[in-house]
């Protein structure tokens, strides 16, 4: 795929309209957290192409009409959306095994299967760039990715066993993925709750400071009814008992982070399923905002299919993750929809900061490949939701199968015209911001 040239004027016009769209309301209400946030994105290439899923969705414009590989039922399953290769993980599935695999499924929604690939892939060359390795050596990551995402779809299409695609477990998992899920084995609960609260009067509250914000009166009663809300939307299993309903505490914060910026968000303190200060848990509350890609897919009954954008996560991260948070839920406050979920004391993020060896970043590149291909075959119609009423893995092998040869080569070609633009846009970018060109700042 390939791109019209722009001049560097004519692109930053682009971009800060595409940026007035998406982040122009939430700007003019907190712009103190968007210099934040858009300092974070200066500071590399990759952490600017991670804060602008709209401009790139912008630029995919043209595929709303089709595409290689996108028929009828390809261009409409449910997707991540902001498909990077840092948006993988661990997490504590709802059976209590530790699981490696992808993770923020904030901008998750139903469209083109390519376009989560393509992100992912202009991700790997930007990686690639920053870790100064060749456009050869860049062009082969992304085939293998591109090959070890097709050969598990096909697994899963033609009825491989369980045991012989498992996830990534303690047990299955190698390399930086194995340590990403031992660190995580070695964090605690305990561990979290020092971090964020402490023991008055016998019994364990939230600390101040740390970002924490006192709440009124008024505010913590409607955060509450917004939690009472919240409740209904569990599935029966996700509660061991009546005490865990029980709030012991609630507090503000305010997200200053690439994705979150502007956002109001709480964290309530919870029970637990003891009576031991130990096992308490910590839920947090906090606005759901518009999928990027949403703005460019025009289906109505995917719209309609959405109370609010809190739905919207909820349902599109239990169809796209396998035995998800069972405190994954949602409710709504001040009449905008809310995503609620534990603050997981066994989240690790994957680290690219010491994968560096070639080989090494070869077998991470190709465990997410298959990752992907596993995310996008649970969402489908098995994953009890009618929206996607067909086998998304066995659409995906048969559009493959049509073009098997074409599909590395695609991805390799978008990797590397996109990861240029990528580079270029964040070069523009940091101009507009420091010569004080971005409206609102």
């Amino acid at each position: 795929m390939s791109f019209p040239p722009l001049d560097d004027e004519h692109r930053g016009e682009e971009i800060l309209a595409v940026f007035d769209t998406a982040f122009g309301q939430l700007l003019a209400a907190d712009p103190a957290a968007f210099r934040v946030k858009f300092r974070k994105m200066a500071a590399s290439a990759f952490a600017f192409y991670r804060g602008t899923a709209c401009l790139f969705y912008n630029d995919l414009e043209a595929e709303k009409r089709g595409g290689p590989y996108l028929d009828e039922r390809t261009s409409r399953v449910w997707i991540h959306g902001d498909l990077h290769a840092e948006n993988f993980g661990t997490y504590m599935d709802a059976n209590g095994r530790l699981i490696f695999n992808v993770n923020d499924f904030d901008e998750a929604y139903v469209g083109p299967f390519t376009w989560d690939l393509k992100r992912f892939a202009a991700s790997i060359a930007l990686i690639g760039y920053a870790k100064a390795l060749s456009d050869e050596q860049i062009s082969e990551l992304v085939t293998i990715y591109a090959v070890a995402y097709r050969e598990r779809i096909h697994a899963l299409a033609t009825g491989a066993k369980s045991d012989e695609v498992p996830p990534f477990t303690l047990d299955t998992a190698q390399g930086p993925l194995l340590d990403a899920l031992r660190d995580a084995r070695s964090l605690t609960r305990f561990s979290l709750l020092e971090s964020m609260t402490e023991i008055r009067d016998f019994e364990r509250r939230f600390a101040p400071g740390g970002g924490s914000v006192e709440l009124d009166a008024a505010t913590r009663y409607k955060v509450l009814a917004a939690f009472d809300g919240y409740l209904e939307t569990l599935p029966d299993s996700s509660l061991a008992r009546p005490d865990s309903y029980r709030v012991k505490d609630v507090v503000g914060r305010r997200g200053i982070g690439i994705g979150s910026a502007g956002l109001p968000s709480y964290n309530i303190l919870l029970e637990g399923h003891s009576d031991a200060l130990e096992n308490d848990v910590v839920i947090y509350i906090k606005q759901a905002q518009t999928p990027a890609v949403s703005r460019h897919i025009t289906d109505q009954a995917i719209r309609d299919y959405f109370q609010h954008e809190g739905h919207r996560t909820v349902i599109s991260q239990r169809a796209l993750q396998a035995h998800a948070d069972p405190w994954l839920g949602w409710t709504e406050l001040d009449g905008s929809g809310q995503l609620v979920a534990e603050v997981s004391p066994y989240a690790v993020d994957l680290d690219w900061g010491d994968i560096d060896d070639p080989e090494e970043i070869a077998q991470v590149v190709a465990d997410l490949g298959r990752a992907t291909a596993t995310m996008h075959s649970a969402a489908d119609d098995q994953s009890g939701e009618s929206l996607v009423p067909f086998s998304t893995e066995r659409a995906i092998d048969a559009a493959i199968a049509a073009d098997e040869d074409g599909f590395p080569p695609l991805l390799v070609d978008f990797a590397h015209t996109y990861g240029a633009r990528a580079r270029g846009d964040h070069q523009t970018f940091v101009d507009l911001f420091r010569n004080g060109r971005i409206p609102g700042l």
